[in-house]
């Protein structure tokens, strides 16, 4: 096995459009056909490069919804190995795409014409995980608050505990991430620290008690679901408390360890109320403690 010396990080997506096509690309300079994905820039996630290479390369933007298997290959170059990760991707943009050096076409084809179309087995291996998921209805995005200090330091109502410098950090870093879902609403706990949490999205804010801290996990999980059925794209800020045990309820993995950094969370996908997929969410940098 040859050794490895170093890792290219990329992502990319396999990304739909209704009528169950995926778009593929083609690389005259490899003359392969590839699914949309590149490199990241430094200092960028993993989930920002992946939208912003998919929009490079086919021109579509499109809305995350389910983490799916990354892979691992040699470049060619000695040494040097890509590691891609990629996520399901709801288009909700497209334009035809003009031929360059780089991406010859971009092409929207049926999903089981793309797996004889794909050129590399790692692809079609991605593209089989797509598939074998039901559709996605809808995603959620469940997210603890961002630091606020020590309860002990705030001589006022813990519920109006504020964001300390950090957390309001972490809140942007946070947003930036959501921001790449498109939320079409965003819920919050009660307390000012979750609202605050939320203020960098820019979009209105409806709050619902089911998720404060001391809320029942089983009323929470029930207020998930009714969201989830409404379509498109949820955030929901709650707290530290009630998140485990609410996302156990919800996902029906009790395998799982739900516990969450302040300022980050988990992205959920679902098909009708069924969670088909979960996935950690969390910027680069987080202030927060465990």
């Amino acid at each position: 096995m040859a050794e490895v010396n170093s890792v290219v990080r990329a992502a990319g997506g396999v990304v739909w459009r209704t009528g169950g096509e995926i778009v593929l690309v083609h690389r005259p300079r490899y003359n392969d056909w590839s699914l949309p994905k590149g490199k990241l820039d430094p200092g960028e996630h993993p989930l920002e490069a992946a939208v912003r290479e998919v929009h490079e390369e086919s021109f579509v933007r499109a809305v995350p919804q389910v983490r799916l298997p990354s892979i691992r290959y040699l470049t060619g170059e000695p040494g040097v190995e890509k590691h891609v990760d990629f996520w399901s991707m709801r288009a909700v943009e497209w334009q035809d795409r003009p031929a360059d050096h780089e991406i010859e076409e971009a092409r929207w084809v049926p999903a089981g014409e793309a797996q004889r179309m794909l050129s590399y087995a790692h692809d079609r291996g991605v593209v089989k995980a797509f598939l074998s998921l039901p559709p996605v209805t809808s995603v959620v995005a469940v997210v603890r608050h961002a630091k606020a200090g020590k309860r002990r330091d705030w001589s006022g109502d813990d519920a109006d505990r504020p964001l300390d410098d950090g957390g309001r950090r972490d809140a942007a870093g946070l947003c930036a991430l959501l921001g790449l879902l498109r939320p079409d609403r965003v819920v919050s706990a009660t307390p000012a620290r979750c609202r605050e949490t939320m203020e960098p999205l820019g979009q209105p804010l409806t709050l619902d008690a089911r998720f404060d801290e001391l809320g029942s996990p089983t009323e929470a999980a029930a207020a998930l679901a009714e969201l989830a059925r409404l379509g498109g794209t949820t955030v929901v800020c709650s707290q530290g408390k009630l998140m485990p045990p609410m996302l156990t309820e919800a996902t029906r993995r009790a395998d799982v360890n739900f516990h969450t950094r302040k300022g980050a969370g988990w992205l959920l996908g679902l098909a009708g109320s069924r969670v088909v997929g979960h996935d950690r969410l969390a910027p680069l940098t987080v202030s927060g403690e465990l």
